[in-house]
């Protein structure tokens, strides 16, 4: 029998023959692991946006204020044009777009979450993720999640409020089917939003400073994505070219969907393009996260 020293631990020791490591027993990691460990990290987040009720509430009201600005502008605009509508808006639908535009952005904008990136690239925190058993993506989506639950739930009866107000300009609720197609388009506009932001973030592993790049993206972002108004209004193609970008999903098409300009067929192939987009958009986030840590070096603690 083969006499194995102190040294040899963890080691097969062959007569006539080399020291051959012994295996390491294999560590499964279960998707009801990786499920449980992200929910932990959306209920601590949750958690922490919760301590802030207040700033919420305060911020919720105060974004309420240029609504009456907006109620003026688009007033004055219809009666300088003399026309009931305007690219097939009335007056009343498109006030009613604006306030739905409010909505769409509480699921699809991500303040921050592309600067954020950049910047733990740049001063090296993004070791973080590369030290534990952790993935950004899957980590900041969790994050995510939980910020938009916290400011939704503390905003719910503002906006409840407001839009009983601004009843006079809706035509009503829609129907179950159209309203369950808003819910999704909803949910879905919260991935294409969050995988775009996380997409433009990831240009940090490639430049220093994206500072003014990311200001660039996100204000054209803001045009083209129908959050400033229909796009529908804009001259020529424009708005059949950007219809077939994924940015209309930010705002514009959940917002046609519950004034139910999109219905049937159109509404499932809507939904469909939409699910298409934020799939495409997840994949291509995690890819530049896969050669950008091909280039990427940190230093110090």
């Amino acid at each position: 029998m083969p006499i194995m020293s102190p040294s040899d631990a963890g080691a097969l020791v062959l007569r006539d023959g080399p020291v051959v490591p012994s295996p390491l027993p294999a560590t499964t990691i279960t998707l009801s692991q990786i499920v449980r460990k992200y929910f932990r990290i959306f209920r601590s987040s949750l958690i922490e946006r919760m301590v802030y009720r207040g700033d919420f509430l305060l911020g919720t009201l105060l974004r309420f204020l240029p609504m009456i600005t907006t109620i003026l502008l688009w007033q004055a605009v219809y009666k300088g044009s003399g026309k009931e509508e305007l690219a097939g808006f009335t007056f009343q639908q498109m006030i009613a777009y604006l306030l739905l535009v409010h909505i769409s952005r509480m699921f699809s904008s991500m303040p921050g979450l592309a600067v954020g990136i950049a910047r733990d690239i740049r001063d090296g925190s993004l070791k973080k993720y590369l030290v534990q058993p952790l993935h950004m993506l899957g980590y900041l989506t969790a994050y995510r999640m939980a910020h938009k639950v916290a400011y939704i739930s503390m905003s719910c009866v503002p906006y409840a409020i407001l839009f009983f107000l601004c009843r006079q300009f809706f035509g009503g609720f829609p129907d179950p089917a159209v309203f369950l197609g808003y819910v999704i388009s909803l949910l879905l506009a919260f991935f294409v939003g969050f995988y775009f932001e996380a997409c433009i973030g990831m240009i940090g592993f490639w430049f220093l400073e994206v500072t003014s790049f990311l200001y660039v993206i996100n204000t054209l972002n803001f045009f083209i994505s129908g959050q400033m108004f229909p796009i529908d209004l804009l001259p020529g193609v424009w708005p059949t070219l950007l219809k077939l970008l994924p940015f209309q999903y930010l705002a514009y098409f959940p917002a046609l969907v519950f004034l139910g300009k999109i219905q049937g067929m159109a509404l499932i192939q809507g939904l469909l393009a939409e699910l298409a987009w934020a799939l495409i958009l997840v994949v291509l986030a995690n890819v530049l996260y896969r050669l950008g840590l091909r280039r990427y070096s940190a230093f110090g603690g």
